[in-house]
């Protein structure tokens, strides 16, 4: 592509010179009003109770007592909401304000005269009288001209239909500090020079919106509307986590009217990917989704009682060197228990506990059982079973929390109660002076009132002592959930054809583990369920659309489920089948391998184009998969892989040089990614001493800068500018090639392996000639 004229730089620049001085004036204009409005605001706040008419003599005067105060809240909620918008609006001008615009296309539009100059930026701006854009937001309709088409016949949806005409230029600025550094005409796909500018930068701790290099698949990707359940299955490195955050800011533009950030949830991997993609929709102007972790909602709904798994635990597991027969029946049930047969055995069972087995906790108080799991179970069993089982564990609710009403009046009377009440604070008989007085029974002419305040205090002490029996009957405490889940591994017939080879060795494991108070992760999502079989549903109705990063790591268990949590939610699935390193340890079915909800309203979308990493590493990393022929890398060249084979005993020393090396020739995020939780932890410890180095942990919530020590399974979904493998030597077996594989696809620019034991047989696919022995 040619460097454009001098003479059309100039004007370029001019123009660009000419938007910021509007910009700057918009500023300062904004910067006045809302100091106003924050005036505004403040005043209000100070004399709210100033300006509020407050007369409560007559029912007259206390509806107009509450229309003044309506009318004051509402004066005060417009102020901050206008301040608020103000505040949105300063903050968006200062980021067009240095670079103000990345793209522009003419377009002659058919049956018209005058071909339109479209300048596209990261938001919308007008001119000094509000009357013409010169700045379009990227999300915009026309905006799609730009990704999708060069210089030619063009076409965009706008919501009547569709516009046609002619694009008769295409150009890319990079703008820095208001000033243009590089401009280029350019076809069809965003031009090598703009991503050659971004992808040889440096690893950022925290993942870029650089919607100026948009490719025309994901622009698809981002716009798309029409798919229920939309899977976007790509390579390592094909901007997958990208396109979903920009079709989330896409989204939020499309229906700025209806849709706000807290109706879109992110699941991600783990609270570190939270913090990485955390800068995203701010950069866009948009407020963060709700984001989450698949394990916190588990462990919010069953941590209380027993210690929940998570699944980097269970990946320790799987990565465990004791392969004996407990560790392969092990792998079996997290098979089995991740398929949607088991979750039909679970349905099943809950279609049985509707006339039997369902199995119930004793309510105890001060020791002594009030109401016990046989009176629970036999009311429940009472009831007519035409009823679900969640309509009549309400009515057990209401039943329980009348016969502990019941108890607390017996208990008033009892010795414990006296021997309380004599030892109560004086605040304590003041609120039952309080409360008699009120009620006009503690008189002068009253004879009994010490009576009365006994049984009053009485009344208060029972109350106290029975708040935490009320609260577990209101939350449903008295059912004993994991009894129940723990018999299904103790009556399940045997005869049912989809019960795994060992499913009885499977049972006693199951039990053993989960008497220990502690549920595997495999477990945790089929207990869940079967709770919201027995309770009733928990979905969510407020979340309009779910994103799921890493879909490889899903069990089609763990994903139906989800659909029943969120059954009004559109989905985006983005995976790689070649990282679904879960499965890969455990031979399970994914999502994205599931071809059951592909009888729903499935759209895939494939990404086969790479552009995180180096040519060189691209074509060793894909040599190490099957398919990896069909990873096409993005032309940026650098050096080969390497391997340097050490004698263990000196194995850190020799990281440790590497790392100084690499930081010599400024790899500014250097990782250091071992096999596994215990090796990360010794290699840390032994150089903390002699380096500055961070130690990433699963409860890790932000990466910094510098050089990072991370187990494997934790580096998915992010990027360094360098990796060194600790020893790859330790990836022996089949099931943790889409391991390895993930890892040598984490740098952008360099990956060196160190080999204690030869190099890794998973590597015995690649080519000699894509890889350097140093």
């Amino acid at each position: 592509m040619s460097e454009i004229q001098n003479n059309d730089l100039r004007e370029e620049q001019e123009r660009v010179n000419s938007v910021v001085k509007v910009i700057n004036q918009k500023i300062k204009n904004l910067q006045q009003n809302t100091g106003t409005v924050r005036s505004d605001v403040l005043e209000i706040r100070k004399s709210f109770w100033e300006d509020v008419t407050v007369n409560t003599d007559e029912p007259d005067d206390i509806i107009e007592t509450a229309a003044s105060i309506k009318q004051q809240a509402e004066l005060l909620s417009e102020r901050e909401r206008t301040h608020k918008h103000m505040d949105k609006n300063l903050k968006t001008l200062a980021r067009l304000k240095y670079s103000p615009y990345f793209g522009r296309i003419d377009f002659l539009e058919e049956g018209e005269e005058r071909v339109d100059q479209v300048y596209l930026g990261i938001a919308s701006l007008m001119d000094e009288n509000d009357e013409n854009f010169l700045i379009y937001d990227w999300r915009a309709p026309i905006s799609s001209l730009y990704y999708d088409y060069s210089p030619g016949y063009a076409q965009y949806k706008i919501p009547k239909g569709i516009i046609e005409g002619e694009m008769t230029l295409k150009r890319q600025f990079i703008i820095r500090q208001a000033d243009i550094k590089a401009m280029f005409d350019t076809g069809v796909t965003i031009g090598d020079e703009i991503l050659q500018e971004v992808l040889g930068n440096n690893a950022n701790t925290q993942m870029k919106s650089i919607v100026a290099t948009i490719q025309r698949e994901q622009n698809e990707i981002i716009r798309n509307e029409r798919s229920k359940i939309l899977i976007v299955q790509g390579a390592a490195g094909s901007g997958k986590t990208s396109a979903a955050l920009q079709r989330v800011a896409y989204l939020l533009y499309r229906y700025r009217g209806t849709l706000n950030a807290e109706n879109i949830m992110l699941f991600s991997p783990n609270p570190l990917f939270n913090s990485y993609v955390a800068t995203v929709l701010p950069e866009l102007g948009e407020e963060n989704m709700q984001q989450s972790t698949f394990q916190e909602y588990l462990t919010e709904r069953l941590g209380k009682s027993y210690d929940v798994e998570d699944p980097f635990s269970q990946m320790e597991f799987l990565l465990s060197e004791n392969e004996g027969e407990s560790y392969f029946i092990r792998v079996e049930a997290i098979r089995f228990k991740s398929s949607l047969e088991f979750k039909e055995i679970i349905d099943q069972y809950a279609v049985k506990l509707s006339t039997e087995g369902l199995l119930f906790k004793d309510i105890s108080f001060r020791g002594d059982v009030i109401i016990s799991r046989n009176e629970i179970s036999e009311y429940f069993y009472g009831l007519e079973n035409s009823y679900s089982i969640p309509n009549r564990i309400q009515l057990v609710k209401e039943w329980l929390l009348k016969e502990l009403k019941r108890a607390v009046k017996r208990e008033r009377s009892r010795s414990w109660v006296e021997e309380e009440v004599q030892f109560l604070e004086k605040e304590d008989y003041m609120e039952a002076f309080k409360k008699l007085q009120e009620k006009n029974q503690f008189t002068e002419s009253t004879f009994d009132d010490f009576e009365r305040e006994q049984r009053l205090l009485a009344e208060m002490v029972v109350k106290e002592r029975f708040k935490p029996v009320f609260a577990r009957v209101k939350n449903l405490r008295f059912i004993d959930l994991t009894e129940i889940y723990l018999r299904l591994f103790k009556q399940t017939d045997q005869a049912v054809k989809s019960l795994p080879k060992h499913w009885s060795e499977i049972c006693k494991q199951t039990i053993n583990i989960i008497q220990n108070l502690v549920i595997p992760y495999e477990d945790a999502t089929p207990i869940v369920y079967l709770q919201d079989l027995i309770e009733g549903r928990k979905s969510n109705t407020s979340i309009r659309h779910i994103f799921i990063d890493e879909a490889q790591d899903y069990t089609p268990f763990q994903f139906a489920f989800i659909q029943r949590l969120f059954p009004y939610s559109k989905m985006t699935l983005l995976g790689d089948f070649n990282q679904a390193i879960f499965s890969g340890a455990t031979g399970s079915e994914t999502v994205l391998t599931d071809l059951d909800i592909r009888k729903k309203e499935v759209e895939t979308f494939v990404l086969t184009k790479t552009y995180r990493s180096t040519k060189e590493i691209v074509e060793f990393s894909s040599a190490l998969i099957a398919g990896g022929e069909k990873i096409e890398p993005f032309n940026r060249r650098g050096k080969k892989p390497t391997v340097n084979q050490v004698e263990k005993t000196k194995l850190n020393g020799e990281v440790l040089e590497k790392i100084k090396e690499l930081r010599s020739e400024g790899q500014q995020t250097v990782a250091v990614i071992c096999r596994t939780e215990a090796e990360s932890k010794s290699l840390f410890e032994e150089l903390k001493g002699r380096i500055p180095l961070h130690l990433i942990e699963k409860g890790t919530v932000s990466y910094e800068k510098g050089i990072n020590v991370i187990p494997s399974y934790l580096a998915k979904g992010i990027e360094f500018d360098a990796v060194i493998i600790y020893d790859c030597s330790r990836y022996q077996n089949e099931s943790e090639r889409k391991l390895f594989y993930t890892v040598c696809t984490r740098p952008m620019h360099v990956l060196h392996m160190f080999a204690t034991n030869g190099i890794s047989p998973l590597m015995n696919g690649a080519g000699k000639d894509l890889y350097d022995i140093v």
